[in-house]
């Protein structure tokens, strides 16, 4: 009885195994049946941007001044920041510096996924370039490192998986760029495992307009004579109007404030209302009104959604945090936290919102002032962004308040306070108490005062307070390009 029982069972189990085989095949070919086929002309697409990247002439650029280092070795370089703002152009500095070190283009392979014809690829069709170039380039000396240069590579799906295989497998460089919403910091580190290395790519800064415009940077600036100073006033006076963005140099207005505009609504829906399936598309632009249009004002989401709510917009609370965090990691957004020790009071206070340029300003404002002041308070703050600064704002027990706390990596700090105002103004023995008052709590910081112009520069200052127009600050403290 007990040997029946087992062939039974035993046959029972080869039929159930016969079962599932023939099962498995069938959807491998209902798999196959049903599967798109290849894309027909992948690898003559490939062959033909290689082609180009290692035949046709670099484009000219204004160069990026970008603070060492760049590259980390055996990390993929992810340029990030806003959209318009030049990530693509920093891809080819890349490969010009390597060109200039004596690279040959062959080596610095650039490939843009925007090209209609790559709709819809993922990694798995990736070794295909990979493929093509060696087919194209097998006689080459490789003495050389390779390095790619992929740019929108977030329309690539699974494109992590492929960087982490040719950084693993092939003597290779990475460089890639993609939509400022898609190649965050945090999504970085999730998906590449600590292999990437961040660039943070602003408008450009007051010294990188000189250079577009064709100026001269002054070498000294606090040396400059009184023709070179008041030219780089104004010049710096229509910078913080104008802004940074590349596309707005030499606009006339009207222009300027339609692709500033543009280049908003295009972070607003694609970055951020269809990336997050973001449904309050009313809430969403009254916020980005209210913080483009109030740069440097403490923002309060209690405040801001008691104010909707008032006007009869319905919108949850947590939908405001949510969206607030979006705009920041797009980029459109600069968020400044008061400074404390205590991680319950940094997330009581408000924080201090700013646009991600300061010609945002002008084009969101409806008060009709210039705000200059504002817009150098925004200036200030990207550039200590661009020196990878940590920055927050201080606020004393005594009530007074320091425009920010820098912080660099090397442990240096400074409290440095922005004004916009006559010297006369009554306000400017409050701003150099203010830095009294913080200095005591944080002794080892450097105080300054940065004034618009030179004339707005007090006859007075009190001792251990560092008092200079912000353009000098700008120049004399820029990274080298």
């Amino acid at each position: 009885t007990s040997r029946i029982s087992d062939t039974v069972h035993f046959h029972q189990s080869l039929l159930l195994r016969r079962r599932n085989f023939f099962r498995f095949i069938l959807m491998i070919r209902i798999k196959w049946i049903f599967m798109p086929p290849p894309h027909p002309r992948l690898r003559h697409v490939f062959a033909e941007q290689l082609a180009e990247s290692a035949c046709r002439p670099l484009p000219s650029f204004t160069s990026r001044s970008v603070p060492p280092p760049v590259r980390f070795p055996g990390k993929v370089t992810a340029v990030v920041g806003m959209r318009r703002a030049g990530k693509t152009t920093f891809l080819h500095q890349l490969r010009s510096e390597a060109v200039e070190r004596g690279v040959p283009l062959r080596r610095l392979p650039y490939i843009s996924f925007e090209d209609e014809r790559l709709a819809g690829i993922g990694a798995d069709q990736l070794g295909l370039l990979v493929d093509e170039y060696y087919r194209q380039f097998l006689d080459f000396d490789s003495s050389t490192p390779l390095v790619w240069h992929f740019d929108e590579i977030q329309l690539v799906r699974d494109w992590e998986r492929f960087t982490r295989r040719l950084l693993d497998s092939e003597r290779t460089e990475i460089a890639v760029t993609g939509s400022s919403a898609t190649l965050l910091s945090r999504e970085l580190a999730t998906e590449l495992r600590g292999r990437a290395w961040q660039v943070l790519i602003h408008p450009f800064s007051f010294e990188e307009t000189l250079r577009h415009q064709g100026q001269a940077v002054p070498l000294e600036p606090s040396s400059m004579g009184m023709r070179e100073r008041l030219f780089v006033e104004r010049a710096f006076l229509d910078w913080l109007k104008v802004g940074g963005y590349p596309e707005a140099q030499g606009r006339d207005p009207f222009v300027r404030g339609q692709l500033l505009r543009d280049c908003v609504d295009l972070a607003m829906f694609r970055d951020v209302a269809e990336r997050h399936q973001v449904s309050n598309v009313v809430g969403l632009r009254w916020l980005v009104r209210h913080l483009l249009g109030n740069a440097g004002s403490r923002f309060s989401v209690e405040k801001f959604h008691a104010a909707l709510k008032s006007q009869g917009i319905a919108i949850a609370k947590d939908t405001v945090h949510q969206i607030l965090g979006y705009l920041e990691d797009c980029f459109l957004v600069r968020l400044v936290w008061m400074e404390s020790k205590s991680e319950r009071q940094r997330m009581v206070n408000p924080r201090k919102s700013y646009p991600g340029d300061m010609g945002l300003i002008r084009v969101f404002d409806r008060s009709g002032r210039e705000n200059l002041g504002h817009a150098l308070e925004t200036a200030v703050l990207l550039e200590l962004e661009r020196r990878r600064f940590d920055v927050t704002y201080v606020r004393t027990a005594e009530g007074y308040e320091v425009n920010f706390l820098a912080r660099s990596g090397t442990g240096e700090s400074e409290l440095i306070q922005v004004r916009a105002d006559p010297p006369e103004s009554d306000a400017l023995e409050r701003e150099f108490r203010a830095l009294e008052v913080a200095g005591r709590q944080f002794p080892r910081a450097c105080k300054r005062l940065l004034t618009l112009t030179r004339s707005e520069i007090p006859e007075e200052v009190p001792s251990g307070v560092e008092v200079q127009p912000a353009y000098e600050w700008f120049l004399e403290r820029s990274p080298p390009s």
